[in-house]
C-alpha cells in the first residue's frame, strides 16, 4: 500500500488530488491529510510516506518552511510542490531541495499522476 502525504490549506485542492490519484493509481493508497504544515512536519517521522505533496502559501508555516525544517534522514518519501504559483523564483528555489522532485502546477492533473507513479 502507498503512503502519501498532502499539505494543503485547501481543502478543495485536497480533495481534488486524492480522488484523481484515488482514481488514476491502482496501487491501494492510505492518504495523510494536513491543513497544517507544522502539524504534518511534527507527526511525519511516524508515517513514512512514500509520496508527499507540498502546497507553498499557507498560514502559519508555509512550504518553504516545512522544506527548511523537514530532514528526511530515515525517509525516502518523494516530494512534489504542488503549487497555483507559477512565479519562475518559486520554481528555482524549489530545484535547490535536493529531496524536492519537481514543482507541479494546480491542479494536479492525469499526466503528472501518470509521471510520478509509473
Amino acid at each position: 500500500m502507498l503512503t502519501i502525504v498532502l499539505i494543503d490549506d485547501d481543502p478543495i485542492s485536497t480533495f481534488v488530488t486524492e480522488k484523481l490519484i484515488t482514481k488514476n493509481v491502482k496501487e491501494p493508497c492510505q492518504f495523510y491529510k494536513y491543513h497544517s504544515a507544522q502539524t504534518a512536519l511534527d507527526e511525519i517521522g511516524d508515517i513514512s510516506p512514500n509520496y508527499l505533496f507540498l502546497d507553498l502559501n499557507m498560514p502559519g508555516m508555509n512550504g518553504w518552511d516545512f522544506l527548511d525544517h523537514f530532514h528526511p534522514k530515515n525517509n525516502d518519501a518523494q516530494i512534489y510542490i504542488l503549487s497555483s504559483s507559477v512565479d519562475q523564483r518559486d520554481i528555482n528555489k524549489a530545484s535547490q531541495y535536493q529531496f524536492v522532485k519537481d514543482y507541479l502546477s494546480k491542479p494536479l492533473i492525469k499526466k503528472y499522476i501518470n509521471l510520478i507513479f509509473n
